[in-house]
């Protein structure tokens, strides 16, 4: 490798904060103190991670500001939120679609977390990609993977919670994959050639950490939903905004380092990657109706699905526009990107 290959100035800051008490660890989301759900979300991390140090501690106890009054999740971004079925359903068997949908999306973070995020950091420390080097590099993965961790702590523990208090199983695996997830597993599986499946990974990891900021945004502002929720998407947020400049820069770094044929390979996940993440997942909502039983729930998505305009929810491209525009290549992807928007 030569020796004027591009490294990271620097390690990330570390995301983890003091606040009175027991100094918390690196890793932990950055938060409010002054506000109280923030404050619980993050305590409840810290007890989890030192539970098997230390057998009984006080914990912020979530159920208690747990606020039944509000939905899970925002009805504003179901893709049939406006269809006459929908509509007409008793207001306990909404919420029921509410709870799943929001099972669901911590479901399919997890996955994006510990299936492509994690996996393609891991293969940059092990020296997989070419110009991806140095120490300072591998501190910042190792700083964003213990963060990935602990955001998948914070899903899960958010959808404990939702269980416990609407007093329903609603069990992770009578959910399928996710989208991403199925379409990241097939093209790994069709790839023939080692250099292949890794430059997928790090496609659908680049896609994932740029763009996932715009999915959080519209669970973190919203404040009619149940505050545990938005405070647990806010608190993800943050960190993603700093993962995204990561993976900016391993993106360009790895491009760079690649022949022709590699590089149109990336440049061709790339966009799979992002049609990907940015789509309704049908098969999940198929499932969900079937879960919550509502009458007339297929023909409902069947609509939905015919209709273009439903296809896709966060339809914000400009972080992964501004990587290709970076790397000189965005005349060598097909996409329109004018399409740029997110849902509300």
């Amino acid at each position: 490798m030569s020796s004027d290959t591009p490294t990271l100035e620097g390690p990330e800051e570390a995301v983890g904060q003091e606040i009175p008490g027991p100094p918390l660890p690196e890793g932990i989301p950055t938060f409010d103190p002054d506000d109280p759900v923030e404050n619980a979300v993050i305590r409840r991390l810290v007890g989890n991670w030192h539970r098997r140090a230390t057998v009984k501690r006080d914990e912020p106890d979530l159920d208690e500001l747990f606020d039944p009054s509000r939905a899970d999740y925002p009805e504003r971004i179901l893709p049939f939120h406006d269809h006459p079925t929908f509509q007409g359903l008793d207001p306990e068997k909404r919420s029921e679609v509410l709870s799943w949908a929001w099972i669901a999306y911590n479901r399919h973070t997890v996955m994006a977390e510990q299936k492509v995020a994690n996996p393609a950091f891991a293969l940059v420390m092990e020296g997989e990609y070419p110009g991806l080097t140095g120490e300072a590099l591998n501190l910042s993965l190792a700083q964003a993977m213990v963060d990935e961790q602990y955001h998948t702590l914070m899903h899960l523990n958010a959808s404990a919670v939702t269980r416990r208090r609407r007093g329903n199983a609603m069990p992770d695996n009578a959910l399928p994959l996710s989208h991403t997830a199925r379409v990241h597993q097939e093209l790994r599986d069709r790839a023939g050639e080692r250099w292949e499946k890794s430059l997928t990974t790090l496609a659908f990891a680049t896609v994932s950490e740029i763009s996932i900021n715009a999915y959080l945004d519209l669970l973190a502002e919203d404040t009619a939903i149940q505050p545990i929720n938005s405070t647990t998407a806010k608190l993800h947020n943050r960190d993603e905004y700093c993962h995204a400049s990561i993976s900016h820069v391993l993106a360009e770094m790895v491009y760079h380092h690649l022949d022709a044929r590699r590089r149109r390979y990336f440049l061709d996940m790339l966009m799979e990657g992002l049609d990907a993440f940015v789509a309704n997942d049908y098969s999940t909502w198929h499932r969900i109706i079937d879960l919550a039983g509502v009458e007339g729930g297929h023909e409902m998505l069947a609509d939905c699905q015919a209709q273009a305009g439903r296809g896709r929810l966060v339809r914000d491209y400009t972080g992964l526009h501004k990587l290709v525009e970076q790397m000189g290549v965005a005349d060598e992807v097909d996409f329109d990107w004018s399409r740029s928007h997110i849902a509300h």
